[in-house]
């Protein structure tokens, strides 16, 4: 099979005015691409969900607008991910003088190193083509962020060599200057110090630079796009007023509005592995169940809203769950995974360090919360799928004196052998998914009971590392 040909791509500055090749602002060529996705209906970032109604028609307003752009919102909710994906509204590649720090435009250069090879080189001037990944640069805000890191500062080491201070070529441009005709990406933008917040305001607005002494009108192209938390963002928080006015776009983004969304995110997200012989089977109501106890957390007054509680909760309680289910398969040699109620008191340790407690709490009340918000989860689950008053057969059996042991450890087998006796709760869990394996089966039957006692219909008792149901 014959390697796909290569297309050709100017070298030269002459074959690049040849080739008619347009040079584009930045803001310019994000317009001209969106306007392209639009025209076609094509997904604009397919890889976020829950956005399409709110926030994503904001972004694209601000984008035809080539506005500078700033995402608000907690913890968790995606604006990362939505910077990042701003790449994909560049073009695959630009042509940019060979060598250049700071990608100049071939037709325009504004560095000095750039202007003197022009005039050296003339048409001959050699061209490289730079992908959008080289685009793009993120810096994360923290307080020891200096005006030298972002903008330049004078290179010691070339004063060393013997170049003057009045030299221009002294200049060690920084992160800005280096992603000229591309995008910038503050994130936590009110943790900048103050004084770097102000060296901001030109850059934004005339783009004039002073570097140590040096004042350089450089005509930068680029977007520069932030984040923050809104309660940082305000005239009481963090945030210098004439910079946050340098913002045109102000996106509020915000957590998933339902759980079926969340979980949506959570299936698309969470971490899989390669197949090692396990089938991995999620019954719909454990990981409504897992997303429920996040949505109940963001509502809960003990919890700091303030804060926020992540869709990573929800992800990272999942992968636990799963790997408790998991673990329980690999011991007791079945080779279908599929988790239960006895595999929630797992995600304590995955929730633990997502949540934040509105005031000082005494040893165990992060623990007792978590353990209500599973229970409160469960019961609101439960109620979507049964009435209680339909299972009346089940809550007899056991009031005549029927039992049930239920395990994260007991194998799926012995869960159909244990409830042969009662029918009827057996019948309710083959009705709710018919011709399911024993594992799922297992599953259901544990929700089934849980329901049951967080409705007062039978009693629970711990045994140890068992849960047992009676009347």
């Amino acid at each position: 099979m014959k390697a796909a040909k290569e297309i050709w791509k100017p070298e030269t500055l002459k074959e690049l005015r040849k080739s008619r090749y347009r040079v584009l602002p930045v803001r310019e060529e994000m317009r001209k691409n969106l306007m392209a996705k639009l025209k076609t209906g094509e997904p604009l970032f397919q890889d976020i969900v829950g956005y399409e109604s709110t926030v994503i028609p904001q972004l694209e307003n601000a984008v035809l607008a080539g506005h500078d752009m700033i995402f608000l919102g907690e913890r968790g909710q995606a604006k990362s991910r939505l910077i990042r994906n701003l790449t994909r509204l560049l073009d695959r590649e630009i042509p940019i003088i060979k060598g250049c720090e700071i990608n100049d435009n071939p037709f325009a250069p504004i560095c000095k190193s750039c202007r003197e090879k022009t005039l050296e080189q003339g048409d001959s001037l050699e061209i490289e083509w730079i992908t959008s990944e080289r685009r793009y640069a993120e810096k994360l805000a923290t307080p020891d962020v200096t005006i030298a890191d972002l903008i330049g500062e004078v290179d010691p080491i070339k004063v060393a060599e013997g170049k003057y201070l009045s030299d221009e070529h002294v200049i060690h441009f920084g992160m800005i200057p280096r992603v000229n005709r591309g995008i910038l990406s503050i994130n936590e933008l009110p943790d900048l110090a103050e004084k770097v917040q102000v060296g901001l305001f030109n850059i934004m607005q005339e783009r004039d630079i002073q570097i140590k002494g040096f004042s350089i009108r450089l005509v930068l192209d680029v977007l520069i796009v932030a984040s923050a938390n809104p309660e940082d963002y305000t005239n009481r928080g963090r945030i210098i007023t004439p910079l946050k006015d340098r913002y045109s776009s102000q996106i509020r983004t915000h957590y998933p509005v339902a759980p079926a969304i969340e979980s949506k995110i959570v299936e698309q997200e969470r971490r899989r592995f390669e197949d090692d012989g396990y089938a991995v089977v999620m019954p719909p109501f454990m990981q409504e169940i897992v997303t429920q106890i996040t949505f109940l957390a963001r509502q809960s007054a003990e919890v700091s809203q303030h804060s926020g509680v992540s869709v990573r909760m929800s992800i990272s309680n999942t992968e636990c769950m799963l790997s408790n289910a998991e673990k329980r398969a690999i011991r007791l040699g079945e080779k279908e995974v599929s988790p239960r109620i006895s595999d929630l008191p797992a995600i304590i340790s995955s929730t633990a360090g997502k949540l934040e407690l509105e005031s000082f709490s005494e040893d165990g009340r992060e623990d007792k919360l978590i353990r209500h918000l599973i229970n409160e989860a469960v019961r609101q689950t439960f109620d979507k799928y049964f009435d209680v008053g339909s299972l009346a057969g089940v809550v007899a059996a056991f009031h005549e004196g029927a039992t049930a042991i239920v395990s994260d450890s007991l194998p799926s087998e012995e869960y159909l052998r244990q409830f042969s006796g009662i029918s009827d709760l057996l019948a309710r869990a083959e009705s709710f998914r018919p011709q399911c394996g024993p594992a799922v089966l297992a599953s259901i039957v544990e929700f089934i009971l849980e329901g049951l006692y967080l409705h007062n219909r039978v009693h629970k008792e711990q045994l140890g590392a068992q849960v047992r149901y009676k009347g």
